[in-house]
C-alpha cells in the first residue's frame, strides 16, 4: 500500500458532505437572482412561488394528486416530528431504528411522547425484521443516512393496512423509487439530493393522515409549528404555500432552481441514474481497493446516496477505538488538505469509517477522480 504513486487528477468539486450535499452541476449564486428578497412571502408573488414548489415536486416525484405537500419549518427534522407529535397517539406503534435518526425517533415516541410503542432495531448496516403489525401506526426511515442502509422496497408495508406508515425519506426522496400507495407521512427536505439550501421541510400527506388529522386530538400541547389543524379541520392553506412561519425565499429560489435542473435532466428517473452510477463507481473501487468495504455489505439494502464505507485493512481491525478514530481523522484532514474531499468523516456516532455523498448532484467523473486519492491517503496514514 505504500507504493501508491500521489493522483495526478483532482475532483473537479470536492463536495462529498451528505448535508447540506453538493449544489447542482454549474450552480452559481447567479441562479438566485431573481429571488423574492424584501417582499413578503405572504404577497401574491410570494405565494405563487411556494405553490411552484409545491407543484413541480409534486410533479417530478409523481405525488398523487390526492396528496397535500407543504413546506415546513426546521428542515427534515422538523418535518418528522410535526407528524409524529400530531398524528400518533390512537393506534399501538411499530418504530424501526437501524442508526442515529431512527434512535432520534425512537426517543421522541418512546420517552417524549410516552406512546405504546414496540421498538424494532437493527446495528449499523443491517435491517431489522421489517414485519409491523397491520394494525398498528409504523415509524421509519426510507434510508439511514448515518449508515448507508436502506429498506429494499415497499412491499412489506401491508396495502390494506388500518394504522398509518410515517416515513423520514430525508436522504431518499429524488433518489430512489418511492411507493406513494404504501406511504401515509413521507419527510424530506430538499438539503439532500437536490442540494438545495437548507432551513425547510417539505410533508407529504395521504389523505388517510388527513382523515388521521382531523379526527384525532392530540393529548400533549401542540406548538404553533406543528399545527397542521384548525377547528378539527386541516389547515388547507399550508398545502398552497401559506407556510406557518417565514420561509427563506432565497432557499426557496434555490430550490425552484435544483428543480428547474432535475427536469430538464429528465426527472426522477435521470436523478435515479445518476445516483446509482455514482454508487457504482465506489462499488467497483472498493471491490479491489484491498481495504475499504461497505458498512451495507447486502447490496440490496445498500444506499446509492449516503453511501458509508469500512475499513477492512485488518490491521485497522487491531486498533483501539481511539486509535482508529485518529487514523481516519487524519485520513480526512488529509484529503481536505490536498482538496480533494470535503466532509467525508463518518456521523459521529457510527462506526468508524467514512462517508461518501453520491447523491445526483455529484457528478461520477468526480467520484472516478476520487478513489485513487482516497487508496493513497490510506497509505499515507496506514504507517504513521
Amino acid at each position: 500500500m505504500t507504493d501508491f504513486v500521489r493522483p495526478a487528477v483532482r475532483p473537479a468539486r470536492p463536495f462529498f458532505s451528505s448535508g447540506p450535499c453538493a449544489k447542482r452541476p454549474g450552480w452559481t449564486p447567479e441562479a438566485l437572482k431573481n429571488a423574492l428578497v424584501g417582499r413578503s412571502h405572504r404577497s401574491k408573488p410570494g405565494k405563487a412561488r411556494l405553490k411552484d414548489a409545491i407543484e413541480r415536486t409534486r410533479a417530478l416525484l409523481g405525488i398523487p394528486a390526492g396528496y397535500r405537500i407543504g413546506i415546513v419549518p426546521a428542515s427534515d427534522t422538523g418535518a418528522v416530528e410535526m407528524a409524529m407529535w400530531s398524528l400518533l397517539g390512537p393506534r399501538a406503534i411499530d418504530i424501526y431504528a437501524w442508526e442515529s435518526f431512527g434512535e432520534d425517533w425512537v426517543t421522541d415516541t418512546v420517552k417524549q411522547l410516552k406512546l405504546n410503542a414496540t421498538v424494532h432495531k437493527a446495528a449499523y448496516g443491517a435491517l431489522p425484521d421489517l414485519k409491523p403489525g397491520k394494525a398498528n401506526d409504523v415509524v421509519f426511515l426510507w434510508n439511514g443516512t448515518t449508515s448507508g442502509v436502506k429498506v429494499p422496497d415497499g412491499d412489506w408495508i401491508a396495502a390494506d393496512r388500518e394504522g398509518l406508515t410515517i416515513c423520514d425519506a430525508t436522504s431518499a426522496a429524488f433518489a430512489m423509487d418511492l411507493p406513494w400507495d404504501r406511504l401515509d407521512v413521507t419527510t424530506f427536505s430538499w438539503q439532500k439530493v437536490l442540494g438545495g439550501e437548507a432551513a425547510h421541510g417539505v410533508l407529504v400527506l395521504s389523505p388517510r393522515a388527513v382523515e388521521r388529522l382531523e379526527s384525532h386530538v392530540p393529548a400533549w400541547p401542540m406548538p404553533k409549528i406543528f399545527r397542521l389543524t384548525k377547528g378539527g379541520k386541516l389547515v388547507e392553506g399550508i398545502f398552497q404555500g401559506e407556510t406557518i412561519n417565514t420561509p427563506s425565499m432565497v432557499a426557496v429560489e434555490d430550490y425552484l432552481d435544483a428543480l428547474t435542473w432535475a427536469e430538464g435532466l429528465g426527472g426522477l428517473p435521470a436523478l435515479i441514474a445518476r445516483s446509482n452510477a455514482n454508487l457504482a463507481v465506489l462499488e467497483k473501487w472498493a471491490a479491489q481497493s484491498g481495504w475499504a468495504g461497505f458498512l451495507a455489505a447486502d447490496k440490496a439494502i445498500r444506499s446509492n446516496t449516503s453511501v458509508c464505507l469500512s475499513v477492512t485493512d485488518p490491521a485497522f481491525a487491531a486498533l483501539s477505538d481511539d486509535d482508529k478514530q485518529a487514523k481516519l481523522k487524519a485520513l480526512t484532514a488529509l484529503l481536505e488538505k490536498e482538496g480533494v474531499a470535503l466532509d467525508i468523516a463518518g456521523y459521529r456516532s457510527a462506526p468508524p469509517g467514512l462517508r461518501i455523498w453520491c447523491g445526483a448532484t455529484v457528478d461520477s467523473q468526480d467520484l472516478e477522480a476520487l478513489t485513487p486519492w482516497l487508496d493513497w491517503a490510506w497509505a499515507q496514514v496506514k504507517s504513521r
